[in-house]
């Protein structure tokens, strides 16, 4: 058994046998839902025997969390008062992000071993309908920990990258639920009229997803206008992102990195040199 293989019912998703008809089941369902609305969930990927050191681990971790309080919109830019009055760009959001870098995550904890799980690498690639996945070699991206803290919330938004794997580790007391306007936007086609619109408070489209903690959540949010409600009672929402690329040595610009981090490590400097970018905020 491939390291963390254990922290998974083996039953349900038998990371090590692409074989298992179970294997097959579960990256069939997978690609039929996210095609469909660009989402799905594998429930109790962390079997519930292990949600109790799963919310602990995280909470050992979460002071750790670096806060960035900006004001964007939904494309994550910066408004642009240039725009139409009625442009959904237009539309001033504040992002609370609150992350743990990787580097605060021990190897040993349970999102850190399920992580580096290559049949979980096989599994997500399968069912994305990519030839293979990588985790970064970004020393603080890769895997994180979302922090949002009660009274907080992250805003509706558009991904920029194809897809994204997240783990609820802790699920608040009310709200931080997770809701979603599936293929809102498509490719050559930004129905700027229908962004608008759920940003004014239309519900046609939105849908709400209930996640628990252990709940694998793949999304492709590029195309799918989506955000976490604001969060109620006493304790924070907390979800491990697990990014992975289709191609391996990936890592953020350094302006990214300070955004999510606070800080830039050597990498980012050496990677952004190499590409050309610029090394300013």
């Amino acid at each position: 058994m491939a390291p963390g293989g254990d922290v998974v019912d083996a039953a349900r998703y038998p990371l090590d046998d692409p074989g298992d008809p179970a294997w097959g089941e579960v990256v069939a369902r997978a690609r039929a839902e996210l095609r469909a609305q660009g989402c799905t969930v594998l429930r109790d990927v962390v079997a519930p025997g292990h949600r109790d050191r799963l919310r602990a681990e995280g909470d050992a971790v979460a002071g750790h969390a670096h806060a960035d309080v900006a004001e964007v919109n939904v494309y994550n830019t910066d408004p642009d008062p240039a725009l139409p009055a009625d442009h959904p760009a237009r539309v001033v959001l504040h992002r609370r992000n609150a992350f743990v870098a990787r580097d605060h995550i021990p190897a040993d904890h349970l999102v850190a071993r399920l992580y580096a799980h290559p049949g979980l690498h096989r599994l997500i690639a399968a069912c994305v309908e990519v030839p293979a996945v990588h985790p970064l070699a970004d020393p603080y991206a890769g895997l994180t920990l979302n922090v949002v803290a009660p009274g907080d919330d992250h805003p509706w938004h558009f991904d920029t990258n194809e897809f994204a794997v997240s783990l609820l580790t802790r699920a608040p007391e009310s709200g931080g639920e997770f809701e979603y306007c599936p293929g809102l936007r498509t490719v050559g086609a930004e129905n700027h009229a229908g962004v608008r619109a759920v940003l004014d408070g239309d519900r046609g489209p939105v849908r709400r997803l209930v996640l628990r903690p252990g709940d694998l959540q793949l999304f492709r949010g590029r195309f799918s206008l989506h955000r976490v409600t604001p969060v109620g009672g006493t304790t924070p929402r907390h979800a491990a992102i697990l990014a992975y690329s289709e191609r391996p040595g990936v890592l953020n610009s350094p302006t990214r990195s300070r955004q999510l981090f606070g800080r830039v490590a050597p990498e980012h400097l050496a990677a952004a040199t190499v590409r050309g970018d610029t090394l300013q905020d």
